[in-house]
């Protein structure tokens, strides 16, 4: 049978609202069982390598044997190829698979014997719960992961579908994780059981995560394009928000803004093709993606006014005491922005924004549309990535060139504007950039760069004098973290001009750059 199930992993503090709310949908009571796992291989995991995971389970005084080959597994979604069988005496009887399934375990094996590897002790909570069409089997699984004497808790939800879509797994979803912290869990039980036996965390926690290039084959289709660009900056949002919980460091929140902005970009480039009728509406998506990177940009401004423009002068004028006090200020107003921004993160707008995106990737959401709209939709989605992706290129540089008519007058708001229209210019050319040689686009990409570097540093200028002059600034009811302020204005401005007549020069070496697209 395949198995398709959603999972996420949640906190001990979350348990008792979830248990609420997943009970007041239940068919009845929540049935708690006591399950013992014990998963085997050879001693060099070839049945790992091999993508199965062969385990034998304890439930009562009833032994069974699963054999289970992963299928897929994306956002959070999981389709997996299931075979039950009875285990008499807690032993593996091969004997008493399906011939396929036990003639696939003996190849893999060969010669060698299978083995405990770890094991898994869980008090599972277990619902049946009606969707609008079809049921899911919910379980909430808390215990411990063994191995090699160590053990590594886990906390998990699982929903899996009994019948029905699985669109509907996440309607449920949303219902009962109404706030965070939001985690999607990207392994199964086994993965995270042999990272226990190699003396790793059972889950990981992530650091901040750089964009990663997107890979296409070539002639790959609008579908297929959409699908690569949006797994790869939801996994860049997901990841980053994860990180930024575990830690108010820098790059966290300055990786998480970066990832929201790639992700507006490209709802931006891919709109024409997968909205409209037969299609999906993501414009609220794309709405609240903006909400939360306004949320985390607040943290970032003032990391950057610390890191930046106050910690540098601190160390040229050591002499004046203002600089570390005016950091320190910044540094208690970041703190007091974190614990709010945490909150927010947790809080139900985003824990929605979180599923949505999960969603969005993992039932392939721009593919919605019923009747004769799927033709029109999947036309458009057949077509070549090519030119759909050179349309958003030209269009995203038209879109600069205009902010840029003047450019040599233009005050700082307009500067602003120009710079966010280069980001979301070099973002397009980025998703493009399979499209065309590789040498055209780093070149290319290479000259927004620089562009966008020094328009960044104009605007860090602006954003400081801004902090520091507004009514409730950092550090403002001490006169000398007030003075120090005061010379850093004066400092960024002189500064700005000499950046901006970079800029310029700048400027003109990109408008003289070539075009990978032509």
């Amino acid at each position: 049978m395949t198995e398709i199930e959603f999972k996420l992993l949640v906190e001990e503090a979350m348990l008792p609202a979830l248990k609420r709310r997943i009970g007041a949908r239940a068919e009845g009571r929540g049935v708690i069982r006591k399950l013992r796992s014990i998963y085997l291989d050879t001693v060099d995991q070839r049945l790992a390598a091999g993508g199965v995971a062969l385990r034998l389970r304890l439930q009562g005084r009833r032994w069974s044997q699963t054999v289970k080959r992963a299928r897929r597994h994306t956002a959070g979604l999981s389709e997996a190829d299931e075979v039950t069988t009875e285990a008499p005496g807690g032993r593996v009887a091969l004997g008493l698979l399906p011939q396929a399934v036990r003639d696939e375990i003996i190849a893999l094996k060969g010669d060698l014997p299978l083995a405990p590897q770890f094991e898994t002790d869980m008090s599972r909570t277990l619902w049946t719960v009606p969707l609008q069409q079809g049921r899911a089997e919910v379980a909430l699984d808390k215990g411990m992961i063994r191995a090699e004497g160590r053990e590594e808790p886990l906390i998990e939800l699982e929903m899996e579908l009994l019948e029905g879509s699985p669109a509907h797994l996440f309607d449920l979803a949303r219902a009962v994780v109404t706030t965070g912290p939001v985690r999607l869990s990207a392994t199964n039980k086994a993965t995270r059981g042999r990272r226990v036996a190699d003396g790793l965390p059972a889950v990981l926690a992530p650091g901040p995560r750089n964009a990663v290039p997107i890979i296409l084959a070539k002639g790959a289709s609008v579908d297929d394009a959409t699908a690569a660009i949006l797994a790869e900056c939801v996994g860049q949002v997901m990841t980053n928000v994860t990180a930024l919980r575990a830690s108010s460091a820098p790059e966290g929140a300055h990786q998480l803004r970066v990832g929201l902005r790639r992700l507006r970009s490209a709802l931006m480039m891919l709109m024409p093709a997968i909205t409209g009728e037969g299609g999906a509406d993501l414009s609220a998506l794309a709405y609240e993606a903006r909400w939360l990177a306004g949320e985390v940009g607040g943290l970032r401004d003032l990391q950057v006014a610390e890191m930046e423009l106050v910690a540098p002068a601190a160390v040229s004028y050591s002499e004046e005491p203002g600089f570390a006090r005016l950091g320190a200020a910044l540094r208690d107003r970041a703190g007091e922005t974190y614990a709010t921004l945490l909150a927010t993160l947790d809080g139900p707008r985003a824990t929605a924004f979180l599923l949505d995106l999960a969603a969005l990737v993992a039932l392939r959401g721009w593919t919605a549309g019923e009747g004769r709209r799927d033709k029109a939709q999947a036309k458009r989605l057949a077509r070549p990535f090519s030119k759909l992706a050179r349309k958003a290129v030209i269009k995203a540089e038209r879109r600069v060139m205009k902010r840029a008519v003047g450019i040599e007058t233009l005050d700082h708001e307009a500067r602003h504007d120009l710079r966010k229209a280069m980001k979301t210019l070099r973002y397009t050319v980025e998703f493009a950039a399979p499209n065309w040689p590789d040498g055209h686009v780093r070149g290319y990409v290479k000259s927004v760069k620089k562009v966008q570097n020094l328009f960044g540093t104009l605007n860090d200028a602006a954003m400081g004098e801004a902090l520091f002059m507004s009514d409730d600034a950092p550090g403002m009811d001490d006169p000398a973290a007030a003075r120090a302020a005061g010379r850093l204005i004066g400092a960024s401005l002189v500064a700005a001009d000499h950046d901006w007549a970079q800029a310029l020069e700048r400027w003109a070496v990109f408008e003289a750059t070539p075009r990978p697209w032509h």
